[in-house]
């Protein structure tokens, strides 16, 4: 990426308040500098969390699965298959760190494949009664599903942290009014960064020393 053409203080202030949750817009007028540079930082700042948030490491243990329709138009059909949204697939490991990655559609074929990639083998997986994830019955894996039609949990049964995960991510990216389809997948990131992240100070220090690498 192209070094910065700010100063350090500025790139640490705009560092600051990206983490803060402050708008592009709001985060110029703090620091000075035009509201189309600001933007345009907290662009490239979300780049690099998207370039540098491999998932190396598989999930295991507890690890709860789901799919979330994101954006569209509000008219219309509800719920999954509801036109004009992104679906996005998680899966969370309890007490651990989420994945998310947008996918055309929820059929096996498209789902089992991504949960097998990202989970060990011999885990607990926990879905809810969608048939595409009948298949985990028969799968390496131990698969518990709850029915959400009777109720949202049954002990140890339920999909609750994931779900809490979809909660979050729509209340950040609400305050955008609206997201270029084409940059979906770094705002997704950054959802899924700020959870795993969930230390403000970590968080900052993680962009500071991505940006000292790429653009200081």
């Amino acid at each position: 990426m192209r070094k910065s053409r700010l100063s350090q203080y500025k790139q640490n202030k705009l560092i600051e308040l990206f983490v803060a949750n402050v708008t592009a817009r709001i985060a110029a007028q703090l620091v000075g500098v035009n509201k189309n540079t600001a933007a345009y930082y907290f662009h490239r700042l979300r780049l690099l969390i998207y370039q540098n948030s491999p998932h190396l490491e598989m999930l295991d243990g507890e690890v709860e699965v789901d799919e979330s329709y994101f954006g569209g138009q509000r008219k219309g059909k509800r719920g999954r298959g509801a036109a004009g949204k992104t679906i996005v697939f998680g899966l969370l490991k309890r007490n651990g760190r989420v994945y998310t990655v947008a996918v055309p559609n929820t059929q096996t074929v498209t789902l089992l494949p991504i949960i097998r990639e990202q989970v060990r083998p011999d885990s607990i997986v926990y879905t809810d009664c969608y048939r595409s994830y009948d298949v985990l019955d028969a799968s390496e894996f131990s698969h518990y599903r709850i029915n959400h039609s009777t109720h949202f949990a049954e002990q140890h049964n339920h999909i609750n942290g994931i779900e809490n995960f979809w909660n979050q991510a729509k209340r950040h990216l609400r305050k955008f009014n609206g997201i270029p389809k084409a940059h979906f997948g770094l705002y997704l990131k950054e959802c899924e960064w700020r959870f795993n992240n969930s230390e403000m100070k970590v968080q900052i220090s993680i962009l500071k020393q991505l940006v000292k690498y790429y653009l200081a």
